[in-house]
């Protein structure tokens, strides 16, 4: 008797077995409501506890909702080892008797946006005896055509991997995204020249985390505010929780025009102007985070705009 039933309570304790493993192995395939199958419980687990670690660090923050970046001169030195050399080989190509010089460049930066720069420089020292008998609608069509040659060596040298990004750009940049903080870039360059470079210089994950305003996208460049005005429109984002990252007096005013929080990183170009009205001004962001700009160091200077 005693056998007879430690062999029943030994068969039923294998059922048992058996059916609480066929239920896990149900409940982990069988669909939910939107046809998917359910995730397996560790790794639910595993994916809650990623999240929880990224809203975590956001939580931290008091503010900071999104970075708007100025790509010339903050994400690369790109005004210096591409944009500049681009230039010259389009005016030797054709012969306009132009070559600018690092310090006339630097010059002319003044001026807001490629074609414009061109116009200007022309307009002051005279235009190319190529150029001087055409009306001026034919030498914007010019310009314009000279502009886009210009984007395709300016992409060339970034695709040789000739122009690094600048010191704690990255590092900002992957905190950023682990925080799960908007971003976007915010340029007056042509729109197919910032793309170029944000995939090309930090790799296609972190470029699918950006959006790209470029200054051909709106009627008025930088200083105007225009690009950045786009930019919290249709991401949908609240002024006071963004900070813009610049490193020119142009992308300063523009900044200052759209009532947003402005860092600073000074370039080569832009080392000596004016930064008076910017919220921070630093040399870089730096790659130690321990005496570098970091999203605390951000966050920071809204804490201070919104309980001033």
């Amino acid at each position: 008797m005693t056998f007879l039933l430690r062999s029943v309570f030994q068969m039923l304790c294998l059922w048992m077995a058996v059916f609480d493993l066929f239920l896990t192995d149900a409940f982990s395939t069988f669909p939910n409501s939107s046809g998917n199958a359910r995730a397996n419980p560790l790794s639910a687990s595993s994916s809650s506890s990623s999240t929880s670690a990224t809203k975590s660090s956001k939580n931290q923050l008091q503010y900071l909702e999104a970075i708007l970046w100025d790509m010339d001169g903050v994400l690369a030195d790109t005004e210096r080892d591409a944009h500049r050399p681009a230039f010259n080989q389009v005016f030797q190509q054709d012969g306009l008797d132009t070559e600018w010089t690092e310090e006339r460049y630097g010059k002319l930066l003044e001026v807001g946006g490629g074609k414009e720069r061109m116009t200007a420089h022309w307009n002051e020292v005279g235009w190319p005896a190529a150029l001087q008998s055409m009306t001026d609608d034919q030498r914007q069509a010019k310009v314009k055509e000279l502009h886009l040659r210009k984007t395709d060596v300016f992409m060339g040298l970034i695709n040789q991997g000739d122009v690094p990004l600048r010191p704690g750009v990255i590092r900002v940049i992957d905190s950023a995204i682990e925080a799960g903080l908007t971003l976007a870039i915010c340029s007056t360059s042509n729109e197919l020249a910032v793309r170029n470079l944000v995939q090309t210089l930090m790799g296609p994950e972190r470029a699918a985390k950006f959006s790209i305003f470029a200054g051909d996208m709106v009627a008025k460049k930088k200083p105007a505010p225009d690009v950045y005005l786009m930019a919290v429109e249709q991401l949908g984002l609240d002024k006071s929780r963004c900070v813009i990252v610049e490193d020119s007096a142009i992308g300063l005013g523009a900044a200052k025009a759209a009532g947003i929080t402005c860092i600073v990183t000074k370039s080569s170009y832009t080392a000596g102007e004016d930064f008076t009205g910017a919220d921070k001004i630093v040399k870089e962001l730096g790659d130690d985070p321990a005496t570098g700009v970091t999203l605390e160091t951000l966050d920071g200077l809204l804490i201070a705009k919104n309980n001033s």
